[in-house]
């Protein structure tokens, strides 16, 4: 308590505290697509309590990494570098690995596989019957989904976290900015993916997001570092075009109604 009193009476750490819940924030939003779209699959009496599950990882994970941050500072520092180096602009491309970077990469290569075969199965679905949907069903079950989102709550986990420990030494800080962002995205979980759910074409532009944020992780783990308010922008203006069909679409089927009667 000694060490956490002059916080609350610091405006700084307020600062601090406020600035880190909004960007943790925002990168809990690719977090929570990926959990909306793969709870979306399991039966609906499942679904909220896969979100749940899922979300509360993500909690458990984060502040399990900020426990242990003397080990977590270290997962930066090089683990080996490739043989040979190329030539660029700017000078040589730095070909050395932390294992962070292994994380992100391989969690790059996650969404990538993942969502592309998402989008397979919508482009090219399979011809349905009974037997094919009851095998869907067991396919899709939910040890399957929550193993998943274990996979991706620990590269987006580990990303926040090392955001969390380059904007504030303040351990309580941190606790409290995860504990928050949780909370909100507890809160907004459900909406969106009943959201996502009624509208299915938001599922192929959330699909599109997830490679994008893919080659994001994949880019970042070799170095590549593309600032994150360029990918925010391109996915809020896909939105903002998605609502407008939304819009349309509604207001065409709303006149089609009235026009029938």
């Amino acid at each position: 308590m000694d060490a956490i009193a002059p916080l609350l009476t610091d405006p700084a750490a307020w600062a601090a505290l406020l600035t880190l819940i909004a960007l943790e924030v925002v990168l809990g939003v690719d977090n929570l697509i990926f959990i909306s779209i793969l709870s979306n699959k399991l039966p609906e009496a499942q679904r909220q309590r896969a979100r749940r599950i899922g979300i509360s990882l993500a909690l458990f994970m984060r502040l399990g990494l900020l426990s242990t941050l003397s080990w977590l500072v270290h997962l930066t520092e090089p683990v080996f570098a490739l043989p040979w180096a190329k030539s660029g602009v700017d000078g040589a491309i730095d070909l050395s690995f932390s294992w962070r970077d292994l994380i992100l990469i391989a969690g790059g290569l996650f969404l990538l596989w993942k969502a592309t075969k998402e989008i397979h199965g919508m482009v090219d679905p399979k011809p349905s019957d009974d037997v094919l949907d009851k095998r869907a069903v067991v396919a899709a079950n939910f040890g399957a989904v929550i193993f998943q989102i274990i996979l991706i709550d620990m590269v987006f986990s580990l990303d926040s976290i090392l955001t969390a420990v380059g904007m504030t030494d303040q351990l309580p800080i941190m606790t409290v900015a995860v504990i928050v962002t949780v909370g909100i995205m507890l809160l907004a979980a459900d909406p969106l993916a009943k959201f996502i759910h009624e509208n299915p074409t938001l599922v192929m532009l959330a699909l599109g997001f997830l490679l994008m944020i893919g080659m994001v992780l994949i880019a970042d783990g070799f170095g590549i570092h593309i600032p994150k308010g360029y990918v925010y922008t391109a996915m809020g203006f896909s939105v903002g075009v998605e609502s407008l069909n939304i819009i349309a679409r509604n207001a065409k089927t709303k006149k089609e109604g009235q026009a029938g009667h």
